[in-house]
């Protein structure tokens, strides 16, 4: 397929242009040298211009939420968000030379590296559920490496409030999107979430994405959304992955959203018990505090935009809770889940779905275009 060309880059006062980093269906990301402080940077520019000033407030108040959410150490640090002179949205974030895809394309991963990525990404995710916020489009070319090699999640959610209603299908990258998703039932949950942090840890590791074919191939996109529903799993392939690692992919690419680990958390807790049972230092799980989650919801609502569709999927379960790795039940409330539940109820399932529809998930960065 043919890439569309970068659309002319906007004259940015304090940045100097260098050259375009790529471009997508709803956003053109470039390459800028900010003047002071002096850096590179990258700098996404939707197509779509902004309209009114409703528009532009909703814009400011989740650019205010993705300044938040990037203190994490996972999640992209963003610099600035304004308007360009031309009426277009622009995220001015930090640059990141290359993102996974280029690892796993082209060598075997370390199990044990694969693992500690999986895990600070889980961390970023459970952030982003806690402050209210879906990312709706994790996948191995969303999490970059900074210039120390350290991963890092980007692309909040995608231009849903300029799509003029197109939200549902924008979000939706079919090799790491779960069944209900592929099948348009929902445009996320928190549940579609863990599937696809557990259909990303499994294409790291299996060098190509859970329903892909046997020898590599994906097929047209009709048979690959059918492999997706009957989320039939097949393992990694590799020796040296651990059948409690197996184990624990399967438990969150369950095909009823129900069967799955209830949250991020907990998935990012199953692979730290992976890391232990091999013997590795469990890599940190950073997730925030109470206060800050309850400060980032309250600040999400300060300037509250039109209503927004709410895009649910009923959790249903046919079958008992099994024993992951870890040997604690997927439906066990860990202590840290307790406290997720405490903000997460009514904020990570339901208030996060809003950001599938405001500006804000739209102007989320997008450095390394493709899947």
């Amino acid at each position: 397929m043919v890439r569309r060309q970068p659309l002319s880059p906007p004259v940015l006062p304090g940045y100097t242009y260098i050259r375009p980093l790529g471009s997508g269906g709803f956003a053109d990301v470039f390459l800028f040298q900010q003047d002071m402080p002096h850096r590179l940077v990258a700098v996404k520019v939707l197509l779509s211009r902004i309209e009114d000033q409703a528009a532009a407030r909703t814009l400011s108040a989740e650019a205010d939420i993705m300044a938040s959410l990037s203190s994490h150490p996972s999640i992209l640090t963003v610099y600035q968000a304004s308007v360009s002179a031309d009426g277009r949205p622009y995220l001015v974030v930090e640059y990141c030379p290359s993102s996974l895809t280029n690892r796993y394309r082209n060598e075997r991963m370390p199990v044990a590296e694969v693992l500690s990525i999986g895990v600070k990404i889980t961390g970023a995710v459970e952030a982003a559920h806690r402050a209210g916020l879906l990312h709706r489009d994790i996948k191995p070319s969303n999490l970059l490496l900074t210039s120390f090699g350290h991963p890092v999640l980007s692309d909040f959610g995608v231009a849903s409030a300029l799509a003029q209603g197109e939200d549902e299908t924008i979000a939706l990258s079919p090799p790491w999107s779960a069944p209900e998703v592929v099948e348009q039932r929902t445009s996320g949950t928190v549940a579609s979430e863990v599937w696809a942090l557990a259909a990303t840890v499994y294409t790291l590791l299996a060098q190509r994405a859970p329903f892909d074919l046997p020898d590599g191939r994906r097929g047209d996109d009709l048979q690959l959304r059918a492999r997706i529903s009957r989320a039939k799993y097949t393992p990694t392939g590799r020796a040296d992955v651990p059948g409690s690692l197996e184990r624990v992919l399967e438990g969150g690419m369950r095909r009823l959203p129900g069967d799955r680990y209830p949250s991020a958390l907990a998935f990012g807790e199953a692979l730290r018990e992976v890391e232990r049972e091999l013997g590795l230092p469990p890599t940190p799980l950073d997730v925030p505090t109470d206060e800050w989650a309850q400060a980032a919801v309250g600040l999400r609502e300060t300037e509250p935009a039109t209503p927004m569709p709410r895009s649910t999927v009923a959790i249903e379960s046919r079958r008992p809770r099994r024993e992951p790795a870890t040997g604690t039940r997927h439906g066990t409330v860990t202590r840290h889940e307790a406290a997720a539940n405490r903000v997460g109820r009514a904020v990570a399932i339901t208030a996060a779905v809003i950001g599938a529809a405001a500006i804000g998930a739209a102007i989320t960065v997008l450095i390394v275009v493709g899947t």
